[in-house]
């Protein structure tokens, strides 16, 4: 058989052939604890009973499982043999019967990837926590399965675990005579079955809902952590946020939550940001906050709860029948996260984020060489698992925003409402939904998705002004540009901003006007006689997705007066504007560098101003020209600096200055003020020097060599959990010597042994971008040791490494050149590791024009 990596072809053909009626699947995982002396993985017992139909008696097929071993199979009450029907990854099923039970017997290996059955053991106390995540494939690690999300069926679980654990998984749970057994699950696909289970510490609550028919809805509720972060763990507040989405999509979707319960967990070295079991949504534990962090960090957790609780509808009750519509769901909580995020929660300006944030992914994944329309072209698991990218996620939810102003939110949302009901329990493709959208809306969708959903690319629209003689608006146009590689002009509703400063000084808004763009040249005739402008904003109000490019004018009067827009999404969409525009080698990097250092401090928003941080962070270290990095890089601290003493006391905005500039420090000076910070010699009044904070100002001390192994280890002393244990192995590999990259090298690179996180956190302290030098030895190594990482570890390490390991510090010709030579010479090579490459190549060629750019500033 072909193996690990299914195809569509093969999945249509299975999907053809079979029905499931249910699953039963009976896990055993006393294992966990304890020693284990046996050679190779530790494992558990899992015995899985399918009850399957088959649309053709005689025919054969196969079911899919990844297990270390298999001790017994049985098909129809047929005994097979193991050995001969089992290859590692499939399991052979030849002379179906028009109905079959498949039982398989396994003996299946705890991950330590994030993928199957995660097993972590807490440093801190010794304690042993499990959780499963699957997607897009990975359930057949844990159990026996057909693995595709278009053959759903009700599951039921049974879980034997240690005396003192709790177990959870979709359904509502009983244990009884040493067993966990959980309720019958809705028709659901098997990667968002879920199975959590440990000494978790769980906080409960009740959601009630009463409707217009009298009828109550009550849903219980749960939220769970490690015993180690339950001091941190403001459950309350998570609640707070589920009852108000669940109040939301309830008043808008006309479809009661289907699942029962809902529990939410928050797991230790979780690979995604969240994932939508049904009943039993996983979160990454980093978003229970050791210490203070800003608003926007809440506004981050409050929308990924809700992103996940609207794949409840769009994703697990109807689901996509194969990966090439995996934005069906993605886009759609993408947007419906941010939707409700402002309808529902005290995060009202949620649309500023999306704009500034979420949009700035999208934008650079829809230039990489791998762009791919937003219904993709995915002919196998491994395409797949890279599609989870911002093309799915946050161009889908933009164009979805825009189709709101196209057809209006009533009509949308009446589509979704009749979507749920159509195909409840269901998978469907984009003509399914387009065609409730063209009930409701009136309008021909079929353009409309030919231009957005099928195409790749992103435009750039740009005003053109012409003054008459009184020095009025003439008039105004916008042109619509396409890259030569993705030439489709497309249709946009866009609002047209015109800004000029007042007495004050403020620049604000004076007219506007909405209007369709088609084409490559628009008039907006409404705009004609209006005062001449010194700002013109394309895309006022964020309506559609494109990049925004300005005028002459128009820059000339932000360079003088970013810092007193007073409307805040004006301003973020300026602010992301010209950071595209750095990207696009069309602004010198030092540019933007100033205009951060200028402005950034007026910034109100707080998410906007760290979403600032990070970009002058990348303008200096990837597109400035290497001769003015130093000098740019003493800029940004001392600016830093002054921005922390000013800002003030005890404020958000104080702490995200202090968390830039120790990112920024890396003179003398500044290093030694950090390590006062840390040994309470210095303050900075109103600014808490918590245990999150002190890893943070201890990262670039060990960076730069001002803190050694001994601080490093004393540290770990004082903060030692899991969380610590990850900062100190970060700041152990970031440490400036040769033996410290070489022995971080080969924990990656030549051993399996660490764990996904620790993974993780080895390769953001190996890649810094002031050791050019020390890791320039590791380009070549890493070209000829890729093909091999991604052959033998598992998918997520393989993109951890391929990804983070890249030389994109040795930012130069000859890099370039190599990987070149490599991609020319791996021709073959697995078209999942040849795209994340390539993508790595296009940023580095991109980093190398914008170093162009910013040398001819100089």
């Amino acid at each position: 058989m072909p193996g690990e990596n299914l195809s569509r072809d093969e999945a249509r053909e299975r999907a053809a052939l079979l029905s499931v009626d249910g699953y039963e699947v009976s896990l055993d995982v006393r294992s966990a604890v304890g020693d284990d002396h046996r050679e190779g993985p530790r494992t558990f017992r899992s015995v899985t009973t399918i009850r399957f139909r088959c649309a053709e008696p005689g025919a054969s097929t196969f079911a899919d499982l990844i297990a270390p071993s298999v001790t017994a199979v049985s098909l129809n009450g047929r005994d097979l043999d193991p050995g001969e029907v089992f290859d590692g990854s499939r399991i052979v099923l030849e002379d179906l019967a028009a109905d079959n039970e498949l039982i398989v017997d396994a003996r299946c290996a705890y991950s330590r990837t994030g993928e199957g059955l995660h097993r972590f053991v807490d440093p801190e106390d010794g304690e042993v926590y499990l959780y499963t995540q699957y997607e897009p494939a990975d359930a057949r690690r844990v159990f026996a399965n057909f693995e595709q999300p278009d053959l759903k069926a009700p599951f039921r679980f049974e879980v034997r675990a240690p005396e003192e654990w709790t177990v959870w998984s979709n359904g509502a749970g009983e244990r009884a005579d040493g067993v966990w057994r959980f309720a019958e699950t809705k028709p659901i696909s098997t990667y968002i079955t879920c199975v959590v289970a440990g000494p978790y510490h769980y906080v409960t609550d009740t959601y009630t809902r009463t409707f217009d028919d009298g009828t109550t809805l009550e849903i219980p509720l749960g939220a769970m952590c490690r015993k180690g972060l339950a001091p941190h763990f403001d459950a309350d507040d998570v609640f707070l946020v589920t009852k108000q989405g669940l109040d939301f999509f309830h008043d808008h979707f006309d479809y009661p939550y289907p699942f029962g319960k809902y529990d939410e967990a928050f797991v230790p070295e979780y690979n995604l940001g969240a994932m939508e079991n049904p009943g039993l949504v996983t979160f990454r534990e980093e978003f229970i906050f050791r210490g203070k962090v800003t608003r926007a960090s809440y506004e981050g957790r409050a929308n990924v709860i809700l992103h996940e609780m609207a794949h409840m509808w769009f994703g697990d009750l109807v689901t996509m029948r194969w990966w090439d519509d995996l934005w069906l769901k993605e886009s759609f909580a993408d947007f419906m996260g941010a939707f409700s995020l402002v309808g529902a929660t005290r995060f009202t300006d949620g649309w500023i984020t999306f704009a500034n944030r979420r949009k700035a992914w999208a934008y650079r994944a829809d230039q990489l060489p791998s762009t791919h329309p937003i219904t993709a072209d995915i002919r196998d698991l491994q395409d797949a698992k890279l599609n989870f990218d911002g093309i799915t996620y946050a161009k889908g939810a933009s164009v979805l925003k825009q189709l709101v102003a196209y057809v209006g939110q009533d009509a949308f949302l009446e589509g979704a409402r009749r979507y749920f009901k159509r195909h409840a329990y269901g998978n469907t493709r984009l003509a399914d939904l387009l065609s409730v959208l063209e009930e409701t809306s009136g309008r021909d969708m079929g353009a409309w998705a030919r231009a957005w959903l099928q195409t790749a690319g992103v435009n750039a629209l740009t005003p053109q002004v012409l003054l008459d003689a009184e020095g009025r608006i003439e008039e105004l146009a916008v042109v619509q540009e396409a890259p030569e590689s993705h030439p489709e002009l497309r249709p946009h509703r866009v609002a047209v901003g015109l800004y000029r400063r007042g007495r004050d000084g403020a620049l604000e808004r004076y007219a506007r006007a909405e209007t369709d763009v088609d084409g490559a040249r628009t008039v907006v005739a409404e705009l004609a006689g209006a005062d001449a402008p010194e700002l013109v904003l394309v895309n006022d109000d964020d309506l559609t997705y494109c990049k925004i490019r300005f005028d002459e004018t128009s820059l000339a009067a932000l360079r003088t007066g970013l810092g007193h827009m007073t409307d805040p999404l004006a301003r973020a969409l300026c602010w992301s504007a010209l950071w595209n525009m750095t990207r696009d080698a069309l602004l010198p990097a030092r540019e933007f560098v100033d205009l951060v250092l200028r402005f950034a401090g007026r910034e109100s928003d707080i998410g906007v101003l760290q979403m600032l941080h990070a970009w002058a962070e990348s303008a200096l270290v990837h597109y400035a020209a290497p001769g003015w990095r130093e000098t740019g890089g003493r800029l940004l601290a001392q600016g830093a600096l002054r921005e922390l003493r000013d800002a003030e006391p005890g404020s958000e905005h104080q702490l995200a200055w202090a968390r830039f500039y120790a990112r920024a420090a890396f003179e003398e000076a500044d290093l030694r003020l950090l390590r006062d910070l840390l040994e309470g010699t210095e303050k900075i009044d109103g600014l808490e020097v918590d245990q999150e904070l002190r890893w943070a100002f201890l990262e670039p001390l060990a960076a730069h060599g001002a803190a050694d192994e001994a601080v490093l280890a004393a540290e770990l002393a004082r903060d030692d959990t899991a969380s610590g244990k990850r900062h100190q192995v970060r700041c152990l590999a970031a440490r400036p010597s040769a033996a410290v990259k070489a022995q971080a090298w080969a924990q990656v690179v030549e051993s399996d042994a660490l764990s996904n996180a620790l993974v993780e956190a080895t390769i953001a302290g190996f890649a810094r971008p002031s050791q050019r030098e020390l890791l320039a030895p590791y380009a070549q190594k890493y070209f000829a040791a890729i093909e091999r990482v991604w052959t033998e570890r598992s998918i997520q390490i393989g993109m951890d490494v391929v990804r983070g390991l890249f030389p994109a510090y040795q930012d130069s010709r000859a890099t370039l050149e190599a990987t070149d030579a490599w991609l020319a010479a791996h021709a073959g090579a697995a078209p999942a590791l040849r795209r994340l490459v390539l993508e790595a190549r296009d940023d580095l060629a991109r980093a190398l024009r914008g170093q162009e750019c910013d040398a001819a500033a100089g």
